[in-house]
């Protein structure tokens, strides 16, 4: 079997414990980062072959990082080293990707200055049949943004699928071109795009209709989801599959979360999934995407794809760090544990 690549910058994320109590310390975890990273991880941990191609500096801090990732199963020799710094985030214990607690430290990164034509796209594809990425690589800079228009344009060429997330970081597209503005170029070359009604919205121009959601019913949602899929798939011609997430926190610090899969015939809704209790939430985005990946893969039906995404997202919900851990029997059984039949509340 071919692998899917995974492209995007590699962070180290340090978590400050809350009200400074790491300076008293003098101790912070660091945990290896990245989306797409991320979404690498959960693939080579459910035993599907995987390629991993960022920028990394030549220096012992990699040698120590690539020495971590190959006995995962994430194959790394597409990494390219350059630059001179790995970029850092930080994120307070507890708090969300999208909260004002989340700081990066990633200029000057060795990703960041990657320019136009320093990836030989065609030996880094030769053993592909996947390319996934997101929407914060071609965030971090405008030559970066390039790079990413490279590699989606590389994999089109060759038939190569390619899965796009609609992550969105306010922190970052400093450099002078708008988030709609780059996605417009990427996103005609992608097959199975990925985010909510909500990302859709903020960076592709999809109506939001807000009057629909105020009853809070899963079937309202999966409609607003559906003319949010008709709007992409008549927008991007390529694409065959839009997904999107609906995460809702409860009063009692746990949450809801469903998923939709629309194809242009139609729409499946995954199980819905209650949790009174979160470990964290970094991640889980990343590895619903990796279920999706998976399953469309494993040529699965398109219930059985969303039914995994969501568990899988679910299940990453209780680990600690950024990747998670488990395995696919783990997913299956989050199904049976987590499942509920109310609607949201």
């Amino acid at each position: 079997m071919k692998k899917v690549l995974c492209f995007g910058e590699l962070l180290l994320r340090l978590p400050p414990a809350q009200n400074g109590a790491w300076l008293q310390q003098n101790s912070m975890p660091v945990f290896v980062a990245g989306a797409e990273l991320n979404v690498a991880t959960a693939l080579a941990t459910w035993h599907m072959p995987v390629s991993y191609c960022t920028a990394l500096p030549d220096n012992i801090i990699t040698t120590d990082i690539l020495n971590w990732l190959q006995p995962r199963g994430i194959d790394t020799t597409s990494v390219q080293f350059s630059g001179e710094r790995i970029g850092l985030y930080y994120l307070k214990e507890g708090a969300d990707m999208k909260s004002a607690e989340n700081v990066f430290d990633r200029k000057y990164s060795s990703f960041s200055q990657l320019q136009p034509g320093s990836i030989d796209w065609d030996a880094v594809l030769q053993q592909i049949d996947w390319l996934h990425l997101s929407a914060i690589p071609p965030a971090v800079s405008e030559s970066a943004a390039a790079v990413c228009l490279e590699a989606v344009q590389a994999a089109a060429a060759k038939n190569i699928p390619v899965s796009f997330d609609l992550n969105y970081r306010s922190q970052l597209w400093k450099y002078g071109r708008s988030a709609a503005d780059v996605l417009a170029d990427l996103l005609p070359y992608c097959t199975l795009i990925m985010g909510n009604i909500w990302s859709a919205h903020s960076l592709l121009g999809a109506p939001l209709q807000e009057q629909m959601l105020q009853q809070r019913k899963v079937a309202d949602y999966a409609a607003h989801a559906r003319q949010t899929s008709t709007f992409i798939f008549e927008k991007y011609r390529a694409c065959r599959w839009v997904a999107q997430t609906f995460r809702f926190d409860t009063t009692d610090g746990g949450l809801h979360y469903f998923g939709t899969l629309d194809e242009r015939e139609g729409q499946r809704i995954s199980a819905q999934l209650k949790a009174h209790s979160v470990v964290e939430k970094v991640g889980s985005g990343d590895c619903f995407m990796a279920g999706l990946i998976y399953g469309i893969r494993n040529r699965w039906g398109t219930q059985q794809i969303i039914d995994y995404a969501a568990a899988a997202a679910m299940g990453k919900l209780q680990e600690k760090g950024d990747a998670t851990r488990n395995s696919v029997q783990d997913v299956h059984g989050v199904l049976d544990k987590y499942r509920m039949q109310e609607g949201i509340a």
